[in-house]
């Protein structure tokens, strides 16, 4: 199969399955909506950073894991089969703190991220609910990510996508016929991570299979050999987590609650659009580390041109739609017909979404240089656009226009990041003549 066959299928996939997940928040977004209105939006808003960071966790403990596997197997190293039962054990352990915390401490979760006693009333049954389900989000990461490299994207982007639709119907069933309110959208949630898990066992319990659940006791340094190249995955995951809580403190202190309410329609939208992203992301992931550990350095440069080009394309598209329908967009999560959320959120859709112009090349950007280990690439520009851009760009933005600088922050970071990003698309470049040579 050539490699544009081999893109292209990849890619297409992961697209779908992120779309997937993308779908089924956005399901949760609207019931919770319907439900609870306002109260009910900003209470999930205030708690999205504590999703980022279970999803950052399993995000980079199955694409770092994952990653290494494809390499030392490609290289013929028998250490790869290691690296699966590793990242298992880690997720269990790392999941089981967030189970506790979530189990006894609640509405302690929801105060702290700015809510208030109203609002921490709201959503402290919701927090605890999906957070006793936290291993199982961090599983579902490493299963679809061993899945993909073991040569089965078709079976990686089915658990997605039906675990995603499981979710939605659940969704529905526990909230308005049960009438579970808020905790049923949140126990809905948690169930589609084990359907995920499910689908996924169709592939471990084939002839095609090539991953062994070896249980030893955890290797620190496979962790870490793990989290080398998964921490730009950590980072894209959790850079939305850290996006929200500050914006979500800012805003409160320039619109309050509703100004919440009208950034959690946006951002739940903006997961849409970096699912897209992620889609390429993820898709590339397995043929540049098979391409790198094989030093095939042209299939590395079509992989790369390939996966950015599609991105630009993308980008265009996305942000098209959102120009053209954001009014449309926000009245699907304006059950109470609230005129201020509306203008909130119709503004800042338009300002936000403009940063997916530079946030497209950066996500494709720093997977290629984590795949390829360029560990140290790709952690610069991942940090600077989950972390050290973002929250300087949003203090000092909304220092000077106030709401209108807080939307704004979101593309100044992605354009600053440009940079870093491809300063290191020509470091790596540069590294692998020198390595022909």
């Amino acid at each position: 199969m050539t490699i544009v066959k081999q893109f292209s299928k990849y890619v297409s996939l992961n697209i779908l399955a992120m779309l997937g997940i993308s779908c089924y928040i956005l399901a949760d977004t609207f019931f919770i909506s319907a439900a609870q209105g306002a109260d009910g939006l900003t209470a999930l808003n205030l708690v999205l950073p504590v999703y980022s960071i279970i999803f950052a966790i399993g995000s980079m403990l199955g694409t770092g894991a994952a990653t290494r596997f494809a390499i030392l197997r490609a290289k013929g190293d028998s250490s790869a089969e290691r690296y699966f039962a590793n990242a298992v054990e880690f997720a269990v352990i790392f999941g089981a703190v967030f189970m506790l915390v979530g189990g006894i401490f609640p509405q302690q979760v929801v105060s702290l991220f700015g809510g208030d006693p109203h609002i921490t009333e709201v959503g402290a049954g919701y927090t605890q609910v999906f957070m006793l389900f936290a291993p199982f989000f961090m599983l579902n990461h490493i299963c679809t990510a061993f899945v993909r490299n073991d040569g089965a994207p078709a079976i990686a982007m089915a658990a997605t996508i039906v675990s995603s639709l499981s979710n939605v119907l659940l969704d529905y069933v526990f909230m308005f016929p049960l009438g579970m309110g808020m905790d049923g959208a949140a126990l809905a949630t948690g169930i589609s991570p084990i359907i995920s898990i499910t689908v996924c066992c169709i592939h471990f319990f084939s002839k095609r299979n090539s991953i062994t659940l070896r249980i030893a006791v955890p290797s620190m340094r496979m962790l870490g050999a793990s989290c080398q190249l998964g921490a730009s995955a950590f980072v894209g995951e959790i850079s939305s987590g850290v996006t929200t809580t500050v914006f979500n403190f800012l805003i409160l202190a320039i619109a309050g609650n509703v100004g919440v309410a009208a950034y959690g329609v946006v951002a739940n939208f903006a997961i849409v659009g970096t699912a897209v992203f992620n889609g390429i992301a993820q898709g590339t992931q397995p043929l540049v580390s098979k391409a790198y550990g094989e030093s095939d350095r042209a299939a590395l440069r079509k992989v790369m041109i390939l996966a950015l080009s599609c991105a630009a394309l993308l980008a265009v598209f996305v942000i098209s739609i959102v120009m053209l329908f954001s009014e449309q967009c926000v009245s699907l999560f304006n059950s109470e017909n609230s005129v201020q959320l509306a203008e909130y959120a119709v503004a800042g859709m338009r300002l936000y979404f403009i940063g997916f112009i530079f946030a497209g090349f950066n996500i494709v950007g720093t997977a290629y240089l984590g795949a390829a280990e360029q560990a140290a690439a790709s952690f610069v520009a991942a940090i600077s656009r989950g972390f050290v851009a973002i929250v300087g760009f949003a203090f000092l933005l909304s220092s000077m226009l106030e709401f209108t600088g807080v939307w704004l922050a979101f593309p100044a970071a992605e354009l600053f990041t440009l940079f870093l990003t491809v300063a290191g698309l020509i470091i790596c470049n540069k590294r692998m003549c020198k390595h022909e040579a």
